[in-house]
C-alpha cells in the first residue's frame, strides 16, 4: 500500500490525523477542509500533489453533507455565487499570467483578513445585501480562485456577512463547495493533475475525513449555533494570516 501511495507509514499516519481534524472543522463550519489540509500537510507533499487529494476529500464530505445543505440553503444565493465565480475564474487565470502569483496571493489574503476583522467588529457593508453584491462577490471569488485558489474563503466571508441563521449560512457553503467540486474535476483532468497516485491517496484518506465530518456535524447543535459565525470568522482570519506569513517567508 505504501508503495502505491508513494508515502511512508509515518507520513500516512500524519495525513490521517490531519484529515480527521480538517473533517471535524468541515463538518461543523461547512468549509475550510482543503485550506487546513494544504496548510498542515505542505511539509509532506507539495501543493500540486495535495490539490487532487483535497478534491476527493471535499467531494466525499460534500456528498455526506449535501442533502441537508440543499434543503436548508438559499438556492438563489448559491447559484448567484456559482455563476459569478464561473465567470470570474478565467479573469483570474489571465491575471496569473501577467502578475506575480505570490504578490496576488498576498493581496487576496490581506483583503480576507481585513474583511473578516470588519465583520467581527460588526461593521456592515450594505452593498453585499444587494443582487449586484451577490454576483460581484461570486465574480471576485472566481478571480481569487484563478489567482490563488482561495475563492472559497471569499464566498465564506460573503455568506457570513448575511443576516441569516447559522444553519442557512452553513448550508450555502456546503452547496457552493459541492457544485464547485463537480466543475473543478474537469480542470484537474485536463491539466493532468488528477493521476492514479493522487486518486489512490485521496481514496485512502476518505475514511478518516468522513469520521471527522461525522464528529463535526454532531457538534453543530442548537446550543453551539450562536458561536458559529465568530468561530468561522476567527478561522478565516487565522488561515489567511498563516497563509500571509507562509507566503512572505
Amino acid at each position: 500500500m505504501t508503495d502505491l501511495l508513494a508515502l511512508t507509514i509515518p507520513e500516512m499516519l500524519i495525513l490521517c490525523g490531519i484529515t480527521f481534524v480538517a473533517g471535524v472543522v468541515r463538518g461543523f463550519s461547512g468549509f475550510a477542509l482543503s485550506a487546513l489540509v494544504m496548510a498542515s500537510a505542505i511539509f509532506i507533499l507539495p501543493p500540486v500533489a495535495l490539490i487532487p487529494i483535497c478534491w476527493w476529500l471535499e467531494m466525499s464530505a460534500s456528498i455526506i453533507m449535501a442533502r441537508g445543505g440543499w434543503r436548508e440553503a438559499d438556492r438563489g444565493v448559491v447559484m448567484g455565487l456559482v455563476i459569478g465565480s464561473t465567470v470570474g475564474v478565467p479573469f483570474g487565470l489571465a491575471l496569473t499570467t501577467s502578475l506575480p502569483v505570490e504578490t496576488s496571493k498576498i493581496v487576496a489574503l490581506a483583503l480576507i483578513v481585513a474583511a473578516a476583522v470588519l465583520q467581527l467588529a460588526k461593521i456592515r457593508i450594505p452593498f453585499l445585501a444587494t443582487r449586484a453584491g451577490l454576483y460581484s462577490v461570486g465574480f471576485a471569488a472566481g478571480i481569487a480562485t484563478g489567482l490563488a485558489s482561495i475563492g472559497g474563503m471569499i464566498v465564506a466571508l460573503y455568506v457570513l456577512s448575511q443576516d441569516a441563521p447559522a444553519r442557512k449560512m452553513r448550508a450555502a457553503l456546503v452547496m457552493f463547495l459541492f457544485i464547485g467540486a463537480l466543475t473543478s474535476l474537469i480542470t484537474y483532468l485536463f491539466f493532468g493533475v488528477m493521476d492514479q497516485t493522487a486518486a489512490l491517496r485521496g481514496l485512502a484518506l476518505i475514511p478518516t475525513t468522513l469520521l471527522g465530518v461525522y464528529v463535526g456535524t454532531k457538534m453543530f447543535t442548537v446550543r453551539l449555533e450562536p458561536y458559529y459565525r465568530p468561530f468561522c470568522l476567527g478561522l478565516l482570519v487565522t488561515l489567511a494570516t498563516v497563509g500571509l506569513i507562509r507566503t512572505a517567508l
